[in-house]
């Protein structure tokens, strides 16, 4: 798993590390890794020019380092720098020969142009969203084919991960020290990080250290106290948890319900899915399709005779009959509103799913009939679904009002974040980035981004469903099975065709070889 900590907890983390280090330690790791990355992209590509752009602070100065670095080790280096740039950065470098050069003269263009490798050390981890128009010039003149590495994250995104991208740094490579942050791994900022690289400065964000006296002193006599996304233990010490997480292959092992010698049908779990009418058969063939190829012990279709029909001639392992379920998929190919035929039965189907006590994915027409609801519920939305939610809600991020498709595409965090509120749910987002965000602030959300961009299409979301069922049948929780099933729906949609078109029934048939190849992974 990929662990993504805040800004304030890698910033304590990295005070904690300092108090036993000797000066200025930290920053000599990190610029030792950064060039240690930088030379192995240079030499990848026969390049010998780098280019630094340096702001202020320790971002720059890392920067300053690293490029001191490779300049010993025979690499032409040169800075573009800010009048406040790091101290001593700027003499470490001076001294080994990197050309110096302050980016308010004319030389820094003709610095630039000739880099076959550009360092971004404009801002870091403190930085606000958006350049400055000095350091927006520095950037607009990168040539394209210099291979780009930002330091921390690329100039310009939100650290946080959560404002869109305008003004900023689009970097090949994201260098990282010690540990992911947000804006590696959310929808709003991925995009300008490129390959991600985290370098390890001792960093132990995942462990426990000693508080400061000041606080620890505000928590004797008690087991455990909660402060923002941490917890502090009665000896002393804080634990920090991630704030973004990312499941990749090796959790697919620890989390998936694999069967043992005394399974049955019953304890794999049995899913009930409510889905299709006879105007949208397809939506019920392709859910169960979904759920089958999980693995579960028993599908249950319940839904018009005619739908029930192609079903069994798809899938006729899948039951029609009424009975014992342990979860329920509800809601693909279902307009709540319409009056065409089966439409009034189906309805009344997913009212009886939504009272019970059973897990229930939430999809597509179903969304219009969620208010709140106390058991484990998965929400699972596109753009378009949550801001009509939202606005039904009355309850968006900004307040009452109308919520657009487009103000979720922008701030998919923040709207996600508030339909889980507003309905006890956990949300999965779907898009290019799949968001699974519970309704309690204390766990992490999950940013998956495995599926190809060829996934956007007609059924993508009902094979999901199905998927997602399954697992929830089997009794994961809605976070991890909204994030593992997304990751093996990716995978399986980039195993049927990669790189090129899928068909969305081919992908649901790839669910079994797919699971079977994650959990032999690697």
């Amino acid at each position: 798993m990929i662990e993504a900590f805040s800004v304030a907890d890698v910033r304590a983390a990295e005070e904690a590390a300092m108090a036993g280090l000797p000066d200025g330690e930290l920053m000599a790791r990190a610029s030792r890794g950064l060039a240690a990355v930088v030379a192995a992209r240079l030499e990848e590509r026969e390049g010998m020019r780098v280019v630094g752009l340096v702001g202020a602070g320790n971002n720059g100065g890392d920067t300053l380092y690293a490029l001191a670095h490779l300049a010993q080790q025979g690499f032409s280096a040169a800075a573009v720098h800010s009048a406040s740039a790091h101290p001593g950065g700027l003499e470490a470098a001076r001294a080994a020969g990197v050309a110096l050069v302050p980016g308010d003269t004319e030389g820094w263009r003709s610095a630039v142009a000739e880099a076959d490798a550009v360092v971004d050390g404009i801002v870091g981890i403190g930085g606000r969203p958006g350049l400055s128009d000095d350091a927006a010039a520095w950037v607009d003149e990168i040539p394209e084919e210099a291979w780009v590495v930002a330091v921390d994250l690329p100039s310009g995104a939100d650290p946080s991960g959560e404002v869109p991208l305008r003004d900023a740094v689009f970097a090949d490579e994201t260098v990282t020290f010690g540990v992911a942050k947000p804006v590696h791994l959310l929808p709003a900022t991925e995009p300008a990080v490129g390959r991600l690289t985290v370098v390890d400065i001792g960093l132990h964000l995942g462990s426990t250290f000693p508080l400061p006296d000041s606080r620890s002193s505000r928590f004797r006599g008690s087991a455990a106290v909660q402060i923002g996304n941490n917890v502090s233990l009665e000896d002393g010490t804080e634990r920090f948890r991630p704030v973004v997480e990312r499941l990749t292959f090796d959790d697919v092992r620890r989390l998936w319900p694999v069967p043992g010698p005394s399974s049955d049908k019953y304890s794999r779990g049995v899913l009930g899915i409510v889905a299709g009418t006879p105007t949208y058969p397809g939506a019920a063939v392709l859910s169960v399709l979904g759920a089958l190829g999980a693995g579960p012990g028993m599908v249950r279709y319940v839904g018009p005779p005619e739908v029930q029909a192609l079903v069994h001639a798809t899938a006729p392992e899948a039951v029609t009959a009424e009975g014992r379920v342990q979860a329920w998929v509800c809601g693909s190919g279902f307009d709540p509103g319409s009056r065409a035929k089966g439409v009034a039965e189906q309805k009344h189907h997913v009212e009886d799913a939504l009272a019970s006590d059973l897990p229930v994915v939430v999809d597509a027409g179903a969304l219009e009939m969620i208010d709140r609801r106390e058991a484990p519920t998965l929400l699972t939305p596109h753009a378009g679904e949550l801001a009509r939610l939202l606005t039904r809600l009355t309850a968006g991020p900004d307040g009452p009002g109308e919520v657009t498709r487009d103000q979720v595409t922008a701030a998919p965090l923040a709207h996600a974040r508030a339909a889980a509120e507003q309905t006890g749910c956990t949300v999965l987002l779907k898009g290019s980035h799949t968001l699974v965000v519970s309704p309690d602030r204390s766990r992490a959300v999950r940013a998956q981004a495995d599926a190809p961009a060829w996934l956007a299409t007609a059924g993508a979301g009902d094979v999901l469903g199905g998927l997602l069922g399954t697992l929830l049948a089997a009794g994961l929780d809605p976070l991890d099975a909204g994030a593992l099933g997304a990751l093996v729906h990716g995978v399986a949609a980039d195993r049927t065709n990669p790189g090129g078109p899928v068909r969305i029934t081919d992908v649901a048939r790839r669910i079994p070889e797919t699971v079977a190849a994650l959990l032999r992974f690697p």
